[in-house]
């Protein structure tokens, strides 16, 4: 199962580097640059990893993620909702690329800067995602200090 391949990555130190920033000449693209390495390299690599922007709407909206938020989002300030937003947009597309990230460690990743293409492991991607929603909308809310009163209703 790939969920148990992505847990079984303690080999590996994945720090957020930057993004997501719009990729130039790939209109429609975003792409989040991570810092990883490895215990046992003796230095670590830069990946960028792309997704496409309809991919994440798709997965937003598989995930229900903006009823959650909605949901959420109504104990909060009025004057602090669109900031909310906003950062759970770039939060979202954060967290899909770090799990994109993680189907290419678990099949194995050379010790050189490299590039993840917005058209690599979509599919996975969508499997994964699908397979980890509740642990990503989690962390999401985390982020964002956002604790809804009553988990069972989402």
């Amino acid at each position: 199962m790939i969920s148990d391949a992505i847990r079984d990555l303690s080999a590996f130190r994945i720090t957020l580097f930057f993004g997501p920033e719009p990729v130039e000449k790939k209109p429609h693209t975003v792409a989040c640059v991570f810092n990883v390495k490895k215990r046992s390299w003796k230095a670590g690599i830069q990946v960028a990893v792309e997704i496409n922007t309809r991919q994440l709407l798709a997965l937003r909206k598989t995930m229900a993620l903006n009823d959650r938020l909605v949901a959420i989002l109504k104990e909060a300030e009025p004057d602090e909702v669109s900031h909310y937003q906003e950062r759970a947009e770039d939060i979202f597309a954060q967290a899909l690329c770090r799990c994109k990230l993680g189907l290419r460690l678990s099949s194995g990743l050379t010790q050189e800067n490299q590039r993840i293409d917005a058209d690599e492991l979509m599919d996975e991607l969508n499997e994964e995602t699908g397979a980890r929603t509740e642990e990503i909308v989690a962390s999401i809310m985390d982020e964002l200090d956002l604790i809804p009163n009553c988990p069972s209703s989402l």
